[in-house]
């Protein structure tokens, strides 16, 4: 039977049915579980209340340290050795420690996750994973513990909403600026448990780093999921060949709620402006010369290779602002590793970057990077709510890695084509 979106598709396949629709109960078998710092000794303590005698599928379970990493107050430390002797007494070798560590979220789609699974992680960003083409979401640690007991979740299946990108971005442009313009397609209610699918020549056009930024960012819809359909370029990535992937692509007749339009080519530069993600305007409609004091480069939005080359593409040659403080956290060792092979690194430091640890930083408001009473950060980081990043009479404006570079080289919030 026909009619599917690739979220139908993913769920039939999980559950061995011809098909399911929308707003189906199901209890679907989960491929991959993702378990953060954050929350991990909470989940070990929910699942010893259930019960259970031992993890269902410890090796399809990941626990990330990124949040608090390395720990800096003793009731961290010792939280993470909770984490630790848990791992060992249930048998989950996938514990990323110290020196192997990463964001979570980019751990996952390292090396775990693969298109056509059902991935999920006790994170609201967690639908990253779609950009590769798996059903990811963000869960609870009740829910993660219930997966740790049974290897499945109860799930309604969500309704498909269709976002066709038409075109490709302009120089300067980026999948960030994309997502943000998606934020403004319709009131963020209009998205909430609904399965975001997009599709399109511009989507297709995207580097994987920039489909992941956008499954990323568009966890502020409020939506259930953000997918994409798995190509050549996710085969690639994975580093296996597209016969031995699942790579799904909706049916022709795939029945969507609503389906929206969005031209990439016509897009500028945009920045989300203080202090919700959705409040999405071009540059130069009240934030171009506005004075910046830091400036962040990272998290599992924009913390990849790409986005590093994208920042020296502007600082190349140039220094940071006397009054401006430019952070870079690659998202993972791996991508440290990689931008310490190809020079990136040492270029960011002649620029005047500080660089730090593969880890969330201050995207959270939990890790070092903070800012204080009366400062303005601009951020590739994918929330902007007051205090997100420190004290909560600071502001924090989201944009590309362009965005940022420009605003570290100028000192004040500017377009960044003038540099490309």
């Amino acid at each position: 039977m026909s009619l599917k979106t690739l979220t139908e598709k993913i769920f039939a396949r999980a559950l061995k049915r011809e098909t399911v629709k929308a707003n189906d109960i199901v209890n679907v078998p989960v491929d991959r579980l993702l378990i953060n710092d954050f929350v991990g000794a909470i989940v070990f303590r929910h699942f010893e209340s259930l019960g259970a005698e031992a993890v269902v599928n410890p090796d399809n379970i990941l626990l990330g340290i990124d949040h608090r990493i390395p720990p800096a107050e003793i009731k961290f430390a010792d939280s993470l050795k909770f984490c630790r002797d848990k791992c060992r007494q249930y048998h989950i070798e996938r514990f990323a420690e110290i020196g192997r560590h990463g964001i979570g979220h980019q751990l996952m789609v390292q090396d775990f996750v693969l298109p056509g699974e059902v991935a999920l992680g006790t994170d609201s960003h967690s639908t990253m994973y779609g950009g590769i083409g798996a059903f990811a979401t963000g869960i609870t640690s009740s829910d993660a513990a219930i997966i740790m007991a049974t290897g499945e979740i109860w799930l309604q299946v969500p309704a498909s909403i269709r976002v066709n990108v038409r075109g490709q971005l302009n120089k300067g442009v980026t999948a960030k600026d994309l997502s943000l313009k998606v934020l403004t397609l319709a009131p963020l209610h209009t998205f909430i448990y609904k399965a975001i699918e997009l599709g399109g020549e511009g989507i297709e056009a995207l580097s994987i780093s920039g489909r992941l930024a956008a499954a990323n960012m568009l966890a502020e819809t409020g939506a259930k999921n953000i997918i994409m359909a798995a190509d050549e370029k996710t085969a690639a990535f994975i580093g296996k060949p597209s016969g031995e992937l699942q790579m799904d692509r909706p049916d022709a007749d795939a029945q969507y709620e609503t389906t929206y339009e969005v031209d990439a080519s016509e897009l500028p530069p945009l920045l989300s402006y203080p202090h919700t993600p959705e409040n999405v305007k071009p540059i130069g409609e009240g934030a171009e010369g506005l004075p910046i004091h830091q400036a962040f480069i990272g998290s599992c939005a924009n913390g990849r290779i790409e986005d590093l080359e994208q920042a020296l593409e502007i600082l190349r040659g140039r220094k940071v602002h006397k009054d401006v403080r430019l952070i870079v956290v690659p998202a993972s060792q791996k991508v440290m590793l990689e931008a310490t092979r190809r020079g990136l690194v040492e270029e960011l430091l002649v620029a005047g970057a500080a660089i730090m640890t593969p880890s969330c930083a201050s995207c959270a408001g939990s890790g070092p990077g903070l800012i204080g009473a009366g400062e303005r950060c601009i951020s590739t980081t994918n929330r902007n709510f007051k205090g997100r990043m420190g004290n909560t009479e600071s502001e924090v404006f989201l944009g590309s890695a362009y965005a940022v570079a420009a605003a570290a080289v100028c000192g004040y919030i500017t377009d960044p084509r003038q540099f490309l």
